[in-house]
């Protein structure tokens, strides 16, 4: 079952005072700020279900990514979330960095999942983009983390000419994954 918000619940044919009523009446369970899911649904990851309510074009990356594909050993202390950059970041009480990506390139790489547990769906960049990223953003995510997943993508079988092809198209990142490519 998808979250429902006040917005959702008067599309559903639910008034918002009756939303607020089931989820003082334990019917439903407040998830987040404004979001709410029905108490007998599964168990979804919350921070993920908010940036998905909170943003449609929200796309985990960085960290989160590289956790999702198992390309890093690194635990995310928070959800990693790209939007668009001139987006307002949203407000969240979830544990989500919410990051700005450069709107002409932010659709490179983007694919969409299925939040486990629910029918909603959260865009996440592909692990050849996210590993673009890490070089791109080595500054913030250390040049050593962004090697150790280039190396583990190439060793679970992740293709250097997709990676450069990605590489190519961001700012920043052709040179470095081009280097580490070369010393791999």
């Amino acid at each position: 079952m998808d979250a429902l918000t006040p917005r959702t619940a008067e599309l559903a044919g639910l008034s918002r005072s009756a939303l607020y009523r089931r989820a003082s009446a334990g019917q439903l369970d407040r998830i987040a700020r404004g979001i709410y899911l029905p108490m007998e649904a599964s168990a979804p990851d919350w921070d993920q279900l908010e940036a998905a309510v909170r943003r449609p074009d929200a796309t985990i990356c960085l960290t989160s990514a590289l956790a999702y594909y198992d390309l890093t050993d690194t635990i995310p202390t928070a959800l990693d979330v790209a939007i668009p950059r001139g987006s307002r970041r949203p407000a969240s009480t979830g544990a989500i960095a919410w990051h700005l990506f450069d709107r002409a390139t932010f659709e490179i790489g983007r694919e969409e999942t299925q939040i486990p547990g629910s029918t909603q769906r959260i865009g996440i960049y592909s692990a050849a983009r996210t590993i673009a990223d890490a070089f791109r953003l080595r500054g913030d995510v250390g040049y050593d983390f962004a090697r150790e997943a280039l190396r583990e993508g190439l060793r679970r079988g992740g293709k250097p000419a997709e990676l450069m092809g990605i590489a190519s198209q961001l700012t920043r990142a052709r040179t470095p994954v081009l280097r580490a490519l070369e010393m791999t």
